[in-house]
C-alpha cells in the first residue's frame, strides 16, 4: 500500500479473459472508499488486448513496474500464473491454483481465496444438502478450488469431469492425496455419474455471457439434485434456469464472487473488510 498525499492508496487489477462484466473492481473500490482508502482497480482483459496466457510474464512485470500492490487472476490464468511467482500460500500450493497475487518487496506471492469463497455461501445457502455423491464439471483453476471446498464441506465422493481428462486426473489425484483415497475421482461416464449424484457443481466457463449455453445435457438434471454455479455474470445461467424450472435447490455464483473478494481485500489492504457491506454492494449492482 502506498500513500497519495496523506490518504493511503491501493493500485490493483484483474487479469483474465472476457472480464468486462466483472463486479470485482467495483466491489474492491467501494469497500476501499468506505474505509477511507483510495483504490484504483484496472481490468487487464486478454481478449480485449488480443493476448493469450503466454503474455503473463510481461503483464506481471508491467504491473510491478507501474507500482501495482496486487492483482486478481481469473480464467484462464489461475494455473498458468504459478510458474511466474516467487512464493505460494499454503492454500494456493495445495490447490495448484492462484486467484490473488501480491507484489511485496520485489516478490510475487500467490494466494487462493476461491475455495473459501465457495464454501462460505454454500454453508449458508445449502444447509442440509446431501453431499453423498457430487459431480463437478471443470477442473481448471476455479475447479481445483471448488473441488477442495466440496470435500472440506463433507462431500463423500466427488466425480470430476473436464474437457481435458488429464487435468481432471491431476486434480482428483491431488485431492485424494489430501483427503484420502476414493474421495475424488476423474469421471469417465457423465450420464452414469449424474444418475447417482446428489448434487452438481459447474466450475466451467460455459454459461458465462461470453460462453453461453449448457455445460451438460439438460436431460441429466433431476428435481432431487442440488445445483451450484461459480459463474456470476449472468447470475442466472442457462443451467440454473433449467434446474430451477425442475424444482432443484440452486445457488448462484454471486456468493463466491463476494467472499473471494472479501478475502482478497483483506490481503490487498491489510484491513478487515465489512462483509455485510460488500454483500450489499454486490447485490446493488443487480439494479444498476
Amino acid at each position: 500500500m502506498s500513500r497519495y498525499g496523506r490518504v493511503p492508496s491501493v493500485l490493483l487489477g484483474l487479469v483474465g479473459q472476457d472480464i468486462g462484466s466483472s463486479r470485482t473492481p467495483e466491489m474492491q473500490m467501494r469497500e476501499a472508499e468506505a474505509q477511507g482508502l483510495r483504490c484504483v482497480y484496472r481490468l487487464i482483459d486478454l481478449a480485449a488486448l488480443g493476448l493469450g496466457v503466454d503474455a503473463l510474464p510481461d503483464i506481471l512485470s508491467s504491473c510491478e513496474r507501474l507500482g501495482f500492490d496486487g492483482i486478481n487472476v481469473t480464467h484462464p490464468c489461475k494455473q498458468a500464473v504459478i510458474p511466474h511467482l516467487h512464493a505460494l500460500s499454503d492454500d494456493a500450493r495445495a490447490l495448484g491454483a492462484v486467484n490473488t497475487v501480491l507484489f511485496r518487496d520485489g516478490r510475487r506471492i500467490g494466494h487462493n481465496t476461491d475455495w473459501s469463497g465457495f464454501a462460505e455461501p454454500f454453508r449458508a445457502g445449502m444447509a442440509g444438502a446431501r453431499l453423498d455423491r457430487v459431480v463437478q464439471l471443470g477442473a481448471g483453476g476455479a475447479g481445483a478450488a471448488v473441488a477442495h471446498a466440496a470435500l472440506t464441506l463433507g462431500a463423500g465422493r466427488l466425480t470430476i469431469f473436464d474437457i481435458d481428462p488429464a487435468r481432471a486426473d491431476s486434480v482428483a489425484a491431488n485431492l485424494a492425496a489430501h483427503f484420502g483415497p476414493g474421495r475424488a475421482v476423474a469421471g469417465t461416464d457423465r450420464a452414469s455419474a449424474m444418475a447417482d449424484a446428489t448434487g452438481l457443481i459447474n466450475a466451467t466457463p460455459i454459461g458465462m455471457e461470453a460462453h453461453p449455453g449448457l455445460p451438460l445435457d439438460a436431460a441429466l438434471l433431476r428435481p432431487d439434485l442440488w445445483v451450484a454455479e461459480v459463474i456470476y455474470f449472468p447470475l442466472e445461467t442457462e443451467l440454473l434456469r433449467r434446474a430451477r424450472a425442475l424444482g432443484c435447490r440452486t445457488i448462484d455464483g454471486g456468493g463466491m464472487a463476494v467472499f473471494q473478494a472479501v478475502a482478497a481485500f483483506r490481503l490487498f489492504a491489510g484491513r478487515e473488510p465489512n462483509v455485510d457491506r460488500m454483500v450489499a454492494q454486490f447485490r446493488s449492482m443487480d439494479a444498476a
